[in-house]
């Protein structure tokens, strides 16, 4: 099963590569304001553009890069999601950039895929990047009543928090939750991959941040099991930060020692399990439109381009 689940992976990016590097660099003849003239721009529009580029007066742009001289680094994903915003504006327009998993708030304003969710934070400018990885939603066709009535999760355990959550639960009773390092087998908490498939069999599916955002959230609140997480530390294009508790998701201690407690009540309570999948399966329904989704972006840059002064 890990071997298929990792040459579909294969296969996945193989043809996103090829399908990315045509995006890219294909030239366009049609600019940002073409682009945005058959938009009709809603009130939701209007907040998310502002959430993403909070509003804080004009700002010098310094040495920055410009668009026509924007090129590849490291991360072809991070990169090609980035292009294919800002080649629609005019090449001599300058930007700054942070890529990677972004956990603190950076000196000059710069487009960012992740930032701590806080007051302070406008110097964050949030681009759907690194999206290939991100935002896998899922089409699950298990009923929540006909899944295990127990919890879940797999991950690494580079953190401590995720330490801990497997040294408390990786052999409780109501939980299937371990890590999958197989350098370290012979940990209590090593119980190897799970697929995305087999942990939708669990009514209750654990997510847990890493260095940044916890990449399997996305997907969870597509689902038809119960997004389990503590108040989110990070945020990224999918709004973390407007996440409500018990609304969205289940929400645990810091610690999970209140992970038992909550999984009890919600097989003693369905309906309000199932009121929880509702409203994160209408919240995560705002990113499904492609199109919408890249006018929202091209709008952000738009409005990065603008407090810059260069627009």
């Amino acid at each position: 099963m890990k071997d298929l689940e990792y040459f579909k992976k294969r296969a996945k990016k193989i043809w996103y590569y090829l399908s990315e590097m045509i995006k890219v660099s294909k030239p366009e003849f049609v600019d940002y304001q073409a682009l945005l003239s058959d938009m009709s721009i809603d009130e939701d529009i209007e907040k998310r553009v502002a959430y993403y580029c909070k509003s804080q007066g004009v700002f010098p742009i310094g040495e920055a890069v410009a668009i026509g001289d924007f090129k590849k680094g490291k991360s072809f994903t991070y990169y090609a999601d980035t292009k294919k915003v800002v080649k629609f504006f005019p090449k001599t327009l300058r930007f700054h950039y942070i890529f990677g998993d972004v956990t603190h708030i950076p000196d000059v304003p710069s487009f960012v895929k992740s930032r701590p969710v806080a007051e302070d934070n406008q110097a964050s400018i949030l681009l759907k990047l690194n999206a290939i990885r991100h935002y896998n939603f899922i089409n699950d066709s298990q009923k929540f009543t006909d899944k295990k009535s127990l919890a879940v999760w797999r991950g690494m355990i580079y953190q401590e928090h995720r330490k801990i959550l497997t040294d408390k639960f990786s052999t409780h009773p109501l939980c299937d939750i371990g890590h999958c390092d197989e350098t370290l087998k012979d940990d209590i908490g090593f119980k190897g991959f799970l697929t995305i498939e087999e942990q939708l069999n669990y009514k209750y599916i654990v997510s847990v941040e890493g260095k940044d955002v916890a990449t399997n959230l996305k997907w969870i609140m597509s689902s038809n099991s119960v997004c389990f997480m503590r108040r989110p530390r990070f945020e990224t294009w999918y709004m973390e930060g407007l996440l409500i508790p018990d609304v969205h998701y289940v929400l645990l201690k810091d610690d999970f020692s209140d992970l038992e407690e909550k999984i009890q009540y919600y097989n003693k309570n369905p309906l309000s399990a199932q009121r929880i999948i509702d409203n994160a399966q209408y919240y995560t329904q705002q990113f499904k439109d492609a199109s919408r989704e890249h006018k929202i972006n091209l709008l952000v840059a738009k409005k990065y381009f603008e407090l810059s002064g260069q627009l």
